[in-house]
């Protein structure tokens, strides 16, 4: 359904920012800073004019992005350029525009969406390092990452994810796909990396609180597996810290042109 004002312009943004210099996406009451405030309070001075984001998924605080979408409507005239660079200049340290696109009418930053892609980067080591805080998550115990790709291995599917949702998920349905559901450990570092439809709340770091029980053996593969099936939240593990969660990418049909640019190397 095309719900752009008429005389306006619709832009699609993708955006980069570090989640721990926010609470969250969302607008909050009280001032506190958030992206969707610093982003539109700096889209506004571009525009000349007030200016409502639509996100393609939104953050709680401590979460990162390194491509997140949003869409906007605006009767301002201005190239691509301008929209990257004045916003950027006028946006605080923490986040940036890295794509503008001038996108048809009915585009829709979050029911366009087909798939979304997450990151978890998790640091084991006895002492966690003060220069992974606020980027990775951390666990003092030593993980077998052998269980926790089998463990891993069974989300794939559509399935009912009510053990990894968070209690005030407000989602219709705790029903969810997942494409895809990979480790990777390099020395001390663990990547844990989801592509799905959609994500409940919490959902990613609950599954992460998850694999880190089976990965130092308090949860076995068939405990992780029965942990599914019971669509419960009362025996899982508790929710895991939001420091080393990455939004990476949305998927979009590629005849509205949305950038998804490639996680960072170093992530």
């Amino acid at each position: 359904m095309n719900t752009q004002p008429p005389d306006t312009q619709r832009w699609a943004l993708t955006l980069s920012y570090d989640g721990s210099r926010f609470y969250g996406w969302q607008k909050q009451a009280g001032g506190v800073p958030t992206v969707q405030t610093a982003l539109e309070d700096a889209l506004a001075q571009i525009a000349g004019e007030a200016v409502s984001t639509i996100v393609a998924g939104r953050t709680d605080t401590g979460v990162h992005a390194t491509a997140q979408v949003v869409h906007f409507d605006t009767a301002a005239r201005r190239p691509a350029q301008a929209w990257i660079r004045g916003t950027n200049a006028a946006l605080p340290e923490g986040i940036a525009v890295l794509h503008a696109r001038q996108t048809a009418p009915g585009f829709h930053a979050r029911f366009d969406a087909y798939g979304r892609h997450y990151r978890y980067l998790l640091e084991s080591s006895p002492v966690r390092s003060p220069l992974l805080k606020n980027r990775a998550g951390w666990t003092h115990l030593k993980l077998d990452i052998g269980p926790m790709r089998q463990a891993a291995a069974l989300l794939v599917g559509e399935q009912d994810f009510s053990s990894f949702r968070a209690a005030e998920c407000q989602a219709k349905s705790p029903v969810k796909t997942i494409y895809s559901a990979t480790l990777a450990q390099t020395g001390g570092l663990i990547r844990l990396d989801l592509h799905g439809n959609a994500f409940l709340h919490h959902m990613v770091r609950n599954i992460m609180g998850a694999l880190v029980y089976v990965g130092s053996g308090r949860l076995s593969v068939e405990g992780f597996s029965a942990l599914i099936r019971e669509r419960s939240r009362l025996k899982a593990p508790p929710t895991f810290m939001p420091d080393g969660l990455y939004l990476t990418g949305v998927d979009y049909p590629e005849a509205y042109g949305i950038v998804r640019p490639d996680p960072p190397q170093w992530l």
